[in-house]
């Protein structure tokens, strides 16, 4: 064997060698990614994929059930397409209208000269008000017997609903409870908006544009991130609400859990029932895992679908500057 080819062999050794060391150095700083990755993410999703092919009660070992979890999931279970609906209806209807009032109150308080302190403060608090306590005063609010909302419709003339007592009323009220804490995105879309540069909003007002105009092409191009994010958050957290509407039908029913008492959620009607609150009923009241588990993953699967289809569809979703 030649001297060049001793030579080669070595460099290239020397190299596979370089890059083993550098992919290690690269593993030990994104170990802690890994690590959290691994046991918070991949391995409960494989755990949840395993027990939603098995009979498991969580005492028993559990039983290959194959798709039969599926099919009664899919096929058989009557409250799982309700959940499904008002699941869908609350991530549309509820993201929708707190990003566009989030939005409305930012621009608003943004065009404020004195007072915006104060005005961003009292917007702000009621974000900050737990959710359980927050639910109640609500239930209260618009209680139809005696809450103060309905006696001043009535007292107009206006005819007043039951609100959490009425089926297709329960999912509006628990919209107005969310857009009521908007804080948060009120003040994310401020922020953003006092980014904007104001040379182009004096450009677009030199060359004739209207309000309507230079929101459209000035403020919408430059606030779109913030918008695409206020839009995938607000649907993952709709896809994960599960304490507000069960305290409201816990409260409007009467029944709060005590002893001696059975709550089936979604009162009224199945009207308030979402898909966390059926995987915690599926597997923590009726031991029934494997159900759960299906559930779970339909849960997943359709955040998953939402998100990529809005981070593909963004220049749809918020317009383009264009």
């Amino acid at each position: 064997m030649s001297s060049d080819t001793l030579e080669i062999e070595g460099r290239q050794a020397a190299l596979r060698s370089k890059r083993v060391r550098s992919a290690l150095r690269t593993a030990a700083f994104m170990s802690p990614w890994l690590i959290g990755f691994g046991v918070f993410f991949a391995y409960p999703l494989v755990s949840t994929v395993y027990f939603s092919l098995m009979k498991y009660d969580g005492i028993n070992p559990p039983e290959w059930r194959g798709l039969d979890n599926w099919t009664y999931v899919l096929a058989d279970m009557p409250k799982f397409w309700p959940a499904m609906q008002n699941t869908l209806w609350l991530a549309v209807v509820m993201v929708t209208c707190r990003v566009v009032f989030g939005l409305g109150i930012g621009m608003l308080i943004t065009k404020i000269k004195t007072g915006a302190g104060i005005f961003r403060t009292l917007f702000y608090l009621p974000y900050l008000a737990p959710p359980v306590a927050a639910t109640l005063a609500f239930v209260f609010l618009l209680n139809p017997g005696t809450g103060p909302v309905n006696a001043f419709l009535e007292f107009v003339g206006i005819p007043a609903p039951s609100w959490f007592n009425d089926a297709a009323w329960a999912k509006p009220a628990l919209t107005v409870l969310a857009v009521w804490g908007v804080g948060d995105l009120m003040v994310i879309f401020m922020a953003a908006l006092l980014d904007v540069p104001k040379e182009q909003y004096e450009a677009a007002e030199l060359d004739g544009a209207s309000a309507w105009q230079r929101f459209r092409f000035v403020t919408l191009p430059n606030i779109s991130p913030i918008i695409l994010f206020a839009v995938v958050t607000g649907i993952i957290g709709a896809m994960q609400y599960y304490t507000q509407p069960i305290v409201a039908a816990k409260v409007a029913s009467g029944v709060m859990g005590g002893s001696g008492q059975t709550f089936d959620p979604g009162y009224p009607d199945d009207s308030t029932l979402t898909l966390p609150q059926l995987v915690y009923s599926l597997g923590f009241g009726r031991f029934d895992y494997g159900a759960a588990c299906v559930v779970a993953l339909v849960l997943f699967a359709l955040s998953m679908a939402c998100t990529a289809l809005l981070m593909r569809r963004r220049g749809g979703l918020i317009g383009s500057g264009d």
